[in-house]
């Protein structure tokens, strides 16, 4: 037996071979040597004539017999300071705070969604209908990128919508079991928290613990991230994967091999199943970081031999991200070979004057965040400007002040680093992408090098210009929203002027300055949405008969069209629609989408029920009879239309010309509702 194995096997046996003694208390207060392994309540023998204890220590006196007692207490103690030691605990509480202070950040919208409060626009109902598809689909083993229960009955084609397929399917429970809302909700909720620790996992290559968990704050906190959790749930889930593409990048590069290379393909993967104008952002992240060191490797060090190693390291990792995202490539090269990418010549001119619309001025970027208004100081937000009206249901395109200034000083305190003139170099960039194809200083907008393309004047300066040319990235309208890659970069230098703080400063000094920061901090994070009109998840008034009828006919809501972002038709369609079709299970004939396909256009069209009713909309009068009256009626009877939902608004134009076209068509007036901002009137056959 080695000395290892006696040593282990004489501790745990119990007999006094072991020379080694530990001190037992005796009593007042001296101590006694006693063997390792004997029990410390050992007693000795006694005397002739004196009763034996009892086995067990019966016979003991009143404090010895509260020893297990305390023995218990003692071992729960030490087995809580071990699992508060653990890396998982930290990290779940952690976690834990971040989306606490997401909550206060957001709040009272959290409440809200709590209280199943939505904000009233259509791409907020879009994402709870999305969810919803996803779940039932799902349940029926169906196909998820095709649908007929919007534009019914043509159907619609989701290769490029934001159909948000990955997350759709992980809270398909919740789903299914609670309600589309609910998801939506709680992943509104959490998103804020989940991004600052994605953030604070890809600080740490660079930065200790301070330094790492605030700039998780930062980017995850800022009132750029936040408003688009709020407004839109996809481009926050997507930009969930930005910092864990840099996170999985960095460590590739400076550990290749395989097993980074496989994480790496996985989180691309996965981007592209969650959003795929996120996607693009993590492909082109992933280049920055990647392909700089391949030329490095090839031409500078000239090491062929490794660049072709990491090369096929590359290769696997494509492959494996290509694999996961088949899914979602497969549907977006059907639609396209369906000719459902193809738009129209308007539509281009459409897209094209987009690029303008959605991008952003200088001095926004770095101008306090809107959210100081909250706190009576919105005197300080002035500098903060939309360059186009259009802008302002997109995004709050802006770093903040405190996060710039941060930002600015990590550069400066850690400027001997390579990493952190990337880091720079990468919110540089961001910056330079957001801007568009013009340059917009304040009220004033420059456009150097100026070039015409498909109608309208951009900049061959803007490297945005030249992004969007790239063939399969013409749909990138929002430029914006590219600002979230500078946000990363600008994150960590932040945190890395406060990690230089509680290094080189006093601790008094250092505290004092961290609880100013973070209070200002506090006043430019988050966004409340407080002024934002809101729908109910549920309308049973309006909606329980519709419930009720198990004919599965279509619904027509009026104002109707087909909407969202791309070749768009007819009018805005109420937000209230696709949150009902999740309620009542119907086909509804409008739709939203980011992409509506033209060969869908064209077959909507087709219908004469539909044909008539855009023209209706448009204030056109309708034949009293003839051979377009009897179509129509025929159209409804075809199309099995049971329902039509009229949703009387201050801006709903043709209100007459409509009411006129559905009584024609063998409509009448099942009921109507009065709610706050407009009147409801629900038609049947």
């Amino acid at each position: 037996m080695s000395a290892s194995r006696a040593d282990a096997a004489g501790s745990g046996s119990g007999t006094a071979s072991d020379p080694a003694t530990v001190a037992a208390p005796q009593p007042g207060g001296q101590s006694a040597g006693l063997p390792v392994g004997a029990p410390v309540s050992a007693q000795p023998a006694a005397a002739p004539g004196q009763a034996r204890p009892a086995r067990g220590g019966a016979a003991q006196d009143g404090p010895a017999r509260e020893a297990p007692a305390r023995g218990a207490a003692s071992v729960i103690r030490s087995r809580l300071q071990a699992w508060r030691r653990r890396p998982v605990t930290s990290h779940l509480l952690l976690l834990a705070g971040y989306i606490a202070a997401g909550i206060a950040v957001t709040w009272p919208m959290t409440a809200r969604l709590a209280g199943g409060q939505l904000i009233k626009v259509p791409d907020v109902s879009s994402y709870v209908w999305a969810l919803w598809w996803m779940a039932h689909q799902v349940a029926h083993l169906g196909d998820p990128w095709f649908t007929t229960y919007m534009a019914a009955p043509a159907g619609i084609q989701l290769g490029f919508d934001t159909l948000m397929p990955l997350p759709g399917l992980i809270v398909a429970p919740v789903t299914l079991l609670f309600g589309p809302t609910v998801s939506f909700a709680l992943l509104t909720i959490l998103m804020p928290g989940l991004l600052c620790y994605v953030m604070y996992r890809a600080a740490r290559l660079w930065l200790g613990q301070p330094g790492a968990i605030a700039a998780g704050a930062l980017f995850g906190l800022s009132t750029m991230v936040t408003w688009q959790d709020i407004y839109h749930l996809n481009i926050s889930i997507g930009t969930l994967f930005l910092p864990l593409t840099l996170e999985a990048a960095v460590r590739l590069r400076r550990h290749p091999g395989r097993r980074q290379s496989l994480v790496l393909g996985v989180v691309l993967g996965a981007s592209v199943l969650a959003n795929q104008e996120s996607a693009v952002a993590a492909v082109l992240l992933t280049a920055a970081i990647l392909l700089p060191r391949l030329a490095e490797l090839a031409i500078r060090e000239r090491r062929l031999a490794a660049a072709g190693r990491q090369l096929r390291t590359l290769a696997l990792g494509a492959a494996v991200a290509v694999v996961i995202a088949a899914p979602q490539l497969i549907a977006m090269i059907r639609q396209v070979t369906d000719g459902g990418a193809a738009i129209a010549a308007a539509q281009v001119t459409q897209l094209t004057q987009s690029y303008r619309h959605f991008s952003v001025g200088l001095g926004t970027l770095f101008a306090p965040s809107p959210r100081l208004a909250r706190y009576h100081l919105g005197q300080l937000t002035s500098a903060y400007q939309f360059t186009d009206k259009v802008q302002r249901a997109e995004g709050i395109p802006t770093f903040g002040i405190l996060l710039a200034v941060l930002a600015l000083i990590g550069l400066a305190v850690t400027w001997r680093r390579r990493s952190s003139w990337a880091l720079g170099l990468l919110w540089l960039a961001g910056t330079a992408l957001a801007l568009g194809p013009t340059l917009a200083i304040g009220s004033s907008t420059y456009i150097p090098l100026a070039s015409r393309w498909h109608g309208v004047t951009v900049s061959l300066l803007m490297p945005y210009t030249w992004l969007i040319r790239v063939p399969g990235l013409s749909a990138l309208r929002e430029a914006d929203r590219l600002a979230l890659l500078g946000l990363l970069g600008a994150a960590v230098l932040a945190g890395a002027a406060i990690q230089w703080l509680c290094q080189h400063a006093r601790p008094v000094a250092a505290t004092t300055i961290i609880v100013v920061v973070a209070a200002a901090a506090f006043l430019e994070a988050g966004w409340s949405a407080s002024g934002a009109p809101t729908m109910r998840a549920t309308m049973s008034r309006v909606d329980g008969a519709i419930a009720g009828d198990r004919s599965g006919s279509i619904v027509v809501d009026v104002p109707f069209g087909l909407r969202g972002g791309v070749g768009l038709t007819g009018f805005r369609m109420p937000p209230q629609a696709l949150v009902l079709a999740t309620a009542d299970g119907h086909p509804r004939a409008v739709s939203y989408t980011s992409w509506v396909p033209q060969p869908t256009i064209n077959a909507i069209r087709r219908y004469p029920f539909y044909r008539f009713l855009y023209e209706a909309q448009d204030k056109a009068r309708f034949p009293p009879g003839g051979r377009d009256r009897a179509a129509a009626q025929r159209s409804v009877r075809q199309l099995n239309i049971g329902w039509v939902i009229v949703w009387h608004t201050r801006n709903t134009k043709g209100r007459q010309s409509v009411v006129n076209y559905l009584t024609a068509t063998g409509f009448h007036i099942d009921f109507g509702v009065q709610t706050r901002d407009s009147g409801i009137t629900v038609w049947r056959r």
